[in-house]
């Protein structure tokens, strides 16, 4: 069977990875891909919003199959589009990717049918916003309502910080229209921990939980970023409070899109904290894999994704069995300098075949005329260890993103410490 895989980062370049190894899978195409991606599928120049155009290359090559990797043409339609033409497609409609789409329909949502989650108020006025904001706590979280690359969240530890973040998103509309609302909620302590489960209606399969670093440097400091770093499992996380968050907050939010006629269908991936009691609430929903999270999930993927993603899109995910190694998995982001805010492109990388022992997931490359390798990107490159433990994959993540140069590369040095500890 033929693949289309819409996107062009490290998601979709670990996504391709993982259905190259179906026996089912055919041809792979990618649009729009990357240098990285071009290694293992056939990169194509249509972009993630030309809907028609995708719609006639999936039907031009007879595609059996279409995934979508990113978050912002979900929230347009896309899956709908290919439905109209009846192309099979793995990924939820416009309607169920507003869990993602907007902050603030999902925090009703979770509110209207008991989940847990944090407290919150939404404003779309930037003087009742300020007036409520200046009535709260600290430490807070301001959150732009709309799709904002993963950086429209600001935890403020200082009233003018939060002050900054309300007028940058309201005023000054640094996101756009993705700021047009915004949600203000009560700050959750505690531990982070991210569960992407496989989603048919009110079926459920979680897949191995991970933990990102969204912060750019060590210690949790500086700006919110795409995802500096993830590991999978979490062996300091206990799997009752696992089982719990699924039971509490993911199955009771799928049946709540289904009462709702928002039936998902796809990937709905859970950003969670656990509090110093044990308990999980909901920090955010998305509608798709996350990026880095997929980088260390799927290599801990046993079962045939290409398969599982065939009985997702046509509603048989609950006869499906899906298999997980105990292995554990590390990435380590490589980022431009500069990143999260304005870096180069065109530098020089090197490396990269020395670092063949890990898995090397291509986000923002591009190759020079003369075949060399260039940064293309914010992300550049998301390199991941395997391992018997924890210890032993971060130590096999970093030895291979060692070998990797290019000038002004950034990452963090502490990427699953906190499961060291």
């Amino acid at each position: 069977m033929d693949i289309l895989v819409v996107g062009g980062g490290g998601r979709e370049h670990a996504i391709i990875w993982k259905l190259s190894q179906s026996p089912s899978a055919g041809k792979i195409y990618c649009a729009p891909g990357n240098a990285g991606i071009a290694q293992l599928a056939e990169c194509v120049p249509i972009g993630v919003f030309e809907f028609d155009k995708l719609t006639a290359f999936a039907k031009e090559k007879e595609v059996g199959l279409v995934v979508i990797g990113p978050d912002d043409p979900l929230a347009a339609g896309i899956v709908d589009a290919f439905e109209a033409q009846d192309i099979p497609v793995f990924g939820p409609r416009k309607n169920a990717a507003e869990i993602e789409g907007s902050k603030t329909f999902m925090k009703d949502l979770l509110h209207k049918y008991n989940i847990p989650t944090a407290a919150y108020e939404k404003f779309s006025e930037y003087e009742a916003a300020l007036a409520y904001l200046r009535g709260q706590g600290l430490p807070i979280v301001i959150k732009a309502d709309g799709l904002a690359a993963g950086k429209g969240v600001t935890v403020a530890y200082s009233r003018e910080e939060a002050e900054q973040a309300l007028r940058d998103i309201m005023v000054a509309k640094v996101f756009g229209e993705a700021g047009a609302q915004v949600v203000i909620e009560e700050f959750l302590a505690g531990q982070e921990m991210s569960i992407l489960a496989f989603v048919d209606g009110e079926t459920v399969r979680p897949m191995a939980a991970a933990q990102d670093h969204k912060p750019v440097f060590d210690g949790d400091k500086g700006p919110n970023t795409g995802g500096m770093g993830t590991y999978s499992p979490l062996p300091h996380i206990d799997q009752s409070i696992i089982h719990e968050a699924v039971k509490t907050i993911i199955e009771p939010t799928a049946k709540a899109m289904v009462a709702e006629g928002r039936s998902f269908s796809g990937v709905l991936f859970a950003g969670l904290m656990i509090s110093p009691d044990g308990k999980p609430k909901t920090i955010e929903f998305n509608a798709r894999f996350g990026d880095p999270e997929t980088q260390v999930v799927l290599p801990r993927l046993k079962s045939d994704l290409l398969e599982i993603f065939l009985a997702v899109a046509e509603g048989r995910l609950a006869d499906t069995s899906i298999e997980w190694s105990d292995e554990a998995a590390v990435c380590v982001v490589l980022a431009s300098q500069g990143y999260p805010g304005n870096y180069p492109k065109g530098v020089p990388i090197t490396g990269l075949e020395e670092a063949g022992d890990g898995l090397v997931f291509h986000a923002g490359t591009a190759r020079g005329e003369d075949g060399s390798w260039l940064t293309n990107g914010g992300r550049v490159l998301g390199v991941v260890g395997k391992g018997a433990d924890i210890a032993e994959a971060r130590a096999a993540a970093y030895a291979s993103a060692e070998k990797i140069h290019f000038e002004g590369k950034q990452n963090r040095s502490d990427i699953a410490m906190k499961a060291l500890v």
